[in-house]
């Protein structure tokens, strides 16, 4: 609990207050701060984990201690170790996610309610807080509890940096029942996680039922952007320094790294087999760079078509889901939907890997036995990341008046037309944004993958911890990097398609 609501805490507000000044204000290099808030959501959170051991590790533990350390710096246990920088890393992972949601709601804002708050008399952080905080808040809880649970089932950064100092939490003694054979244990502790994250689902739908947030309505507006005046400049160096710390700083960590003859140290060299070596028996155990190794590229391969069959199918669920417990026309029965469509993202991805090699692990009747597919990995990864694309096409659809629609229908326009005419083309903006977090997130999963995947259909982030836990950082760093590599090209991509309406694009 300590851990999910500090996380949740730190990177909404963060991620609010970035996609406040990138949508809404006239701070300079909008377009640049917003391509560098999206990236770190497409880092894997142990490769953050790894970044911040490369730098503050210290020698509580014995081995290689961290840069830092290495040049005289004294590193603190608490800094090295245990909550503060299980809070720090998994927060300056997950405030790239509240603010691609976030982000998507701000610039559907009609500027001019704003203007006319302003022309009352109004100060901007009356504004922000009374009117900018209030329409958004759909998206601002949905970013909010989204944080909340991915921190509580995180499996890998709590093992990384909390385990050694024995600080646990659920994700890690469910992982440590399921490997010691303990599955029964496991599935309680899987229990209580669903029913603490339920918990804070409900609070939140009881907090907006009821309540209109629609600000696309039938209405022209206009785009004006807030004028800074004199904290123009304050403001932007704050928001670089936050960019820099989650964006820039682990990834040119990461790229030190995989260039280190020594783990963790410059004092050996640098080199760059670990990206085009050939073979020698002499070094690195013989193993080729990730470049010119056959398992990487064939693991490159399947995530890629992992991601894209996984995206695209939870885009089509994620907007009929959407519609449904937006327009709440099904009454309770909408409710449940909504409920049901977000339970899967609060089971720890180790334990819903077990579950689906227990449920297609043999044959079932008419359906053969799926383990050593990349059936399975879609179904698995389907089920587990519909969440992302239901809350994005939910907080799309409730910003859509329904009087558009109620227009349309007294046109003759069915159902399919209106959805495919209407309701798409005005939501584009928040179901790309869903689109792309899950490509992303199948892209960079571990938790999720490590029990399903065999060698005929690895993916990268497999092979990527595996480095890491056989004492590999360099490959494991390396591996990481083509990992955010593909996901920025799938965020990059998102926004060329969507040309001028993408938010952060806009001069």
């Amino acid at each position: 609990m300590l851990v999910g609501v500090a996380v949740a805490a730190v990177s909404t507000l963060l991620g609010g207050f970035l996609a406040w000044l990138v949508m809404l204000t006239d701070i300079p290099g909008r377009a640049m701060l917003g391509m560098l808030g999206s990236i770190p959501f497409a880092l894997p959170a142990f490769a953050l984990a790894m970044t911040w051991e490369f730098l503050f590790r210290n020698d509580r533990l014995g081995g290689e201690v961290g840069f830092l350390a290495a040049a005289g710096l004294p590193i603190p246990d608490w800094l090295a170790w245990g909550l503060i920088p299980i809070v720090l890393t998994l927060a300056a992972h997950y405030f790239s996610l509240t603010f691609l949601l976030i982000s998507a709601a701000l610039a559907s804002v009609n500027s001019e309610l704003l203007e006319a708050a302003e022309m009352t008399g109004a100060s901007r952080a009356r504004v922000l807080r009374a009117i900018t905080m209030p329409v958004v808040s759909p998206a601002i809880i949905s970013a909010a509890l989204l944080a909340f649970a991915e921190a509580i089932s995180n499996f890998a950064v709590p093992a990384l940096l909390g385990l050694p100092v024995r600080f646990y939490t659920l994700s890690t003694r469910l992982y440590g029942a399921i490997r010691t054979g303990q599955e029964e244990r496991g599935y309680v502790l899987t229990v209580l996680v669903i029913l603490l994250a339920a918990v804070v689902l409900f609070a939140s739908s009881r907090i907006t039922r009821g309540r209109s947030f629609s600000t696309i309505t039938g209405k022209g507006g206009r785009k004006q952007r807030q004028r800074l005046g004199a904290l123009r400049w304050p403001l932007f160096v704050l928001a670089m320094a936050l960019c820099t710390a989650t964006t820039i700083l682990p990834a040119l960590a990461l790229l030190l790294s995989s260039f280190t003859r020594r783990t963790g140290s410059l004092a050996g060299g640098l080199t760059s087999h670990f990206w085009l070596g050939q073979s020698d028996p002499s070094f690195a155990q013989g193993q080729r760079g990730v470049l010119r190794n056959p398992e990487v590229l064939s693991a490159s391969f399947n995530t890629i078509l992992l991601g894209l069959a996984v995206a695209v199918i939870t885009a089509v669920l994620g907007l009929l889901i959407g519609y449904v417990v937006a327009r709440g026309r099904i009454g309770l029965l909408g409710d449940i939907v909504g409920l049901l469509s977000f339970l899967p993202f609060l089971m720890p991805g180790i334990a819903f890997g077990a579950m689906y090699i227990a449920q297609f692990g043999q044959p079932f009747g008419p359906i053969p036995a799926l383990y050593g597919t990349l059936a399975i990995l879609v179904l698995a990864g389907v089920a587990h990341s519909l969440p992302f694309a239901a809350q994005s096409g939910r907080t799309a659809m409730g910003q859509v008046s329904s009087e558009i629609e109620e227009a349309a229908v007294m046109t003759g326009a069915n159902f399919w037309r209106r959805l495919l005419a209407i309701l798409v083309p005005l939501t584009l903006r928040g179901i790309t944004a869903g689109t792309v977090l899950v490509f992303t997130k199948m892209a960079r999963d571990l938790s999720l993958t490590v029990l399903l995947v065999t060698p005929t259909t690895t993916l990268l982030s497999v092979l990527a911890f595996r480095y890491a836990s056989e004492g590999f950082a360099q490959f494991a760093a390396a591996i990481t990097l083509v990992i955010a590599l593909l996901s920025v090209g799938a965020t990059l991509l998102a926004r060329r398609l969507q040309g001028a309406s993408q938010p952060w694009s806009e001069r």
